[in-house]
């Protein structure tokens, strides 16, 4: 009788959020991983390669077997990807910055992965998201991640208004982003929206040399000048 073929694991890797070393930010276990897995599931080939690179320089770029997953991918793909975790080989899922499956299109093959069986193995990296909450000095007991809000003025201020009385409502601590060249505007609006009373972080370049962390109420960061500009940046917004 011919045994079956023992299914392989898939390994969800956190990669830097910038340029830095890796190792200031990400943990041993990352290194042993990437030392043994050849089979990637990744946002953007390049930059996973250079990761790759800079994580294990001496690992074989020849060895790697890379599948792009984007907003481009079909989700026919989606199964050819994790053939291989079928075949009994290890794979790992890299985010383009950050930890994968969350705010990351990774989520879908982890979703697969679960239906089919395959043990999900969570690494230890960075994640804007909490990082950002943990230096916001907000409510760490509640809070909620939105994504991306409306990028039409009205709906945008509509939104950030109902999210303003949500967290007076419940208590809880709101969380958003912006793509990284809109976030002067989305700033802009911010202040317009919110009564200046409501607290607002911004936590941008998180765990970079540049990085910068601020909580103050609107009415202070009126005052404020800061360039956002092309820098990743969490917003989270909290009216006691």
């Amino acid at each position: 009788m011919k045994p079956t073929t023992l299914l392989g694991k898939l390994y969800l890797i956190p990669t830097t959020m910038g340029d830095c070393d890796p190792m200031d930010v990400l943990p041993q276990t990352i290194k042993r991983s990437i030392d043994f897995i050849d089979h990637y599931i990744v946002e953007n080939e390049k930059t996973a390669r250079k990761s790759i690179k800079l994580v294990s320089p001496d690992k074989k770029q020849s060895d790697l077997v890379l599948f792009v997953l984007n907003k481009r991918t079909e989700v026919k793909e989606h199964l050819e990807f994790i053939k291989p975790l079928l075949e009994g080989k290890n794979v790992g899922l890299m985010s383009e910055a950050g930890c994968p499956g969350v705010a990351d299109p990774g989520a879908v093959i982890v979703k697969l992965a679960h239906e089919k069986g395959i043990q999900v193995v969570p690494l230890v990296g960075p994640s804007s998201i909490l990082l950002a909450m943990m230096a916001s000095g907000m409510n760490g007991q509640s809070f909620t991640f939105h994504g991306y809000l409306p990028i039409e003025k009205g709906e945008k201020k509509t939104a950030l208004k109902n999210l303003e009385k949500t967290s007076q409502d419940k208590n809880q601590s709101q969380i958003f982003i912006e793509t990284p060249y809109r976030n002067n505007k989305m700033l802009e609006d911010i202040l317009q929206a919110l009564n200046p009373e409501t607290y607002l972080c911004v936590a941008t370049d998180i765990t970079l040399p540049t990085e910068y962390i601020k909580t103050k109420r609107a009415s202070a960061w009126k005052k404020e000048t800061v360039d956002l500009h092309n820098r990743p940046t969490i917003f989270i917004i909290h009216k006691m």
